[in-house]
Order: C-alpha cells, then sequence, then structure tokens
C-alpha cells in the first residue's frame, strides 16, 4: 500500500526536480545577463565599488553577470529597452522614462534603504562656501551645473522643483549647462566653471560630494585638498523616491524570482560586497513596485510639456 509520506515525498522530489529543470532552462537561454549603471564617479571606481556585487550575483544566480558602466542613463534606458541590458540602476525619473519608452518591459524591484531606514533621497544645489551666494535668489544670473537631461537629482528635480518654487532654471540662470556626469558637475564647481552644481545627497556624511572629497579628488588652486567647509548647500529638494534597480518584465519569472532573492539576500550573504556597493552607508535592499514612481511619471510629462512648449 502506497501511503501518503511516500505521496508527500514524491510529490516534494518532483517539485524540486521541475524547479532544477526550469532554471537549467532559463540558464541555457540567459548564459549571461548584463547589469548597466551610470556612474557617479570615474569608471574605476565604479569598477572598485560595483564588481564585487556582479561577482556576488555571479556566484548566486550560476550564470556569468557582467557589469556594464554606461554613459550616461539614456543609454541604459536605450539598452533594456533593446533587451541588450537585463538589469539596468536609475534614477526615479529614468526609471520612468525607461518604464514608458519600453512599453513596461522594465519593472523596478528594489531600492536601498539608508541608514535609519530612509527609503529615498534629496537633490541639492551646492556652490563654493568662499562664494557670496546664500540662497537661490542670490544666482540670478548666474551659471548652474547641471548633470544630464535623464538625471533625477542632476536635472529633473531642481528643473521641476524650482520652477514650482518661482526660480525656472532658463529665465533665473544667465545659463545653465550639462556637465555630463556628477562628479563632472562638482569638478566645475570646485574649479569655478559654474557658480553653482546641483548633485544628489543622502546625508551629511553620504553624497557624491563627500565621496569625492574622501578619495582627495578636489583640490584648492595652491593644490591643498577641499574639505566639506569648502562647500555651501543653498538649496535642497523634497525627499525623491529611491533610485532603484530594474529588470526586464519578460524574462522568465523563475530568472526574476532568482534575480531578486539574491538582491535581498546580499547583507547577510555578502556583506563584504554589499558595503562596497553602498559605501557601507547603507542597511539592505527594499522591494518596490512600479507603484512607487507614479509622482517620478508625472514629473517627466511635465518636463517633456515644458521642452514642447520652448520648442514652439
Amino acid at each position: 500500500m502506497i501511503s501518503r509520506r511516500l505521496v508527500l515525498a514524491a510529490a516534494a522530489l518532483w517539485c524540486v526536480s521541475a524547479s532544477a529543470a526550469s532554471a537549467q532552462d532559463w540558464k541555457a537561454k540567459y548564459p549571461e545577463l548584463v547589469m548597466a549603471l551610470v556612474p557617479a564617479e570615474n569608471a574605476t571606481g565604479v569598477l572598485a565599488r560595483v564588481g564585487p556585487f556582479a561577482d556576488y550575483l555571479t556566484q548566486q544566480l550560476g550564470v556569468k553577470v557582467t557589469l556594464r558602466v554606461a554613459n550616461d542613463y539614456t543609454a541604459v534606458i536605450e539598452g533594456q529597452k533593446n533587451r541588450q541590458i537585463h538589469i539596468g540602476q536609475y534614477g526615479p525619473g529614468s526609471y520612468a522614462r525607461a518604464n514608458a519608452v519600453s512599453n513596461g518591459n522594465v519593472i523596478p524591484f528594489v531600492t536601498l534603504r539608508n541608514s535609519g531606514g530612509v527609503i529615498g533621497y534629496y537633490s541639492v544645489m551646492y556652490v563654493r562656501a568662499d562664494s557670496e551666494y546664500k540662497s537661490v535668489g542670490d544666482l540670478k544670473g548666474k551659471v548652474l551645473g547641471l548633470v544630464d537631461v535623464e538625471s533625477t537629482s542632476g536635472y529633473k528635480a531642481p528643473t521641476f522643483f524650482l520652477a514650482d518654487q518661482g526660480f525656472p532654471v532658463e529665465k533665473h540662470f544667465k545659463l545653465a549647462q550639462a556637465t555630463g556626469s556628477h562628479e563632472n558637475a562638482i569638478f566645475a564647481l570646485a574649479g569655478g566653471t559654474v557658480d553653482a552644481a546641483v548633485n544628489w545627497w543622502n546625508a551629511e556624511d553620504d553624497s557624491n560630494l563627500r565621496r569625492m572629497l574622501t578619495k582627495g579628488m578636489l583640490k584648492k588652486a595652491d593644490g591643498t585638498a577641499m574639505t566639506p567647509a569648502d562647500f555651501r548647500i543653498v538649496w535642497k529638494s523634497p525627499l525623491l523616491p529611491g533610485s532603484p534597480f530594474a529588470l526586464l518584465a519578460d524574462m522568465p519569472e523563475d530568472l526574476k524570482a532568482a534575480i531578486i532573492q539574491a538582491f535581498v539576500d546580499a547583507p547577510k550573504k555578502n556583506k563584504v560586497a554589499f558595503d562596497a556597493l553602498t559605501d557601507g552607508k547603507v542597511e539592505n535592499f527594499a522591494r518596490v513596485s512600479k507603484e512607487d514612481y507614479v509622482e517620478s511619471v508625472k514629473m517627466n510629462l511635465w518636463l517633456d510639456q515644458q521642452r514642447k512648449h520652448r520648442g514652439n
């Protein structure tokens, strides 16, 4: 007589076998996964910070995870739209653009939960501390350094919120110029090419500026290292949604589940790689969905309308 225990054991064995077969199916179809991001620092810095995490994902998923450092957000957006990039890291606004141009095939799955449990970050505007500027109002007719048009903290958020606060960028500043990257914006400010620069900021000890200062990348005219005291924040945006990692919705369900689980497990399974990725200032990954970025979609629509209006 076949016992209930034997039936359950057989069913469990069948489930394990089916799951293993399914995993082999997607591994055969996806022998390599590409993860791409836009650097806030130089390419060497990115490889040192993110490379160990890509290696961790390779180990967890059982297929090669290749890290691609893109020049700008548009490259990541187009790469995911064309299904050449499987995992991308975005700002909220650039994610919203990727989701739109891919007809919903790019979906967010995790973001970083900062120390203290905060999910999200800010756009800030810096000036040199030795300048006379104490507010956005003081910068009337001056030069502003932006990042690129798909950067949330470096373009979208300041353009959107400053207009709402009565300081439309194209009218308030003599020139608002794209510098190409978060680092370049800070370099331009430190070197005096621009009077103010926007960038991302989590906390006093967690920002792109602080990362650059810690690495000794910013120097005064006499060659001495600059410090946080050499810069001043004159504007900060409302809290922005956390920058998401996004994957392709049309990949196999088992593959998507494996990717999500690997990210969620990272702080426990490889804390060294996780801390390198996050500068050791982040608690863990928090799950997100496209519903968390509804306001980012609205921001993009507003910006698109402004561009159309200026074009007419």
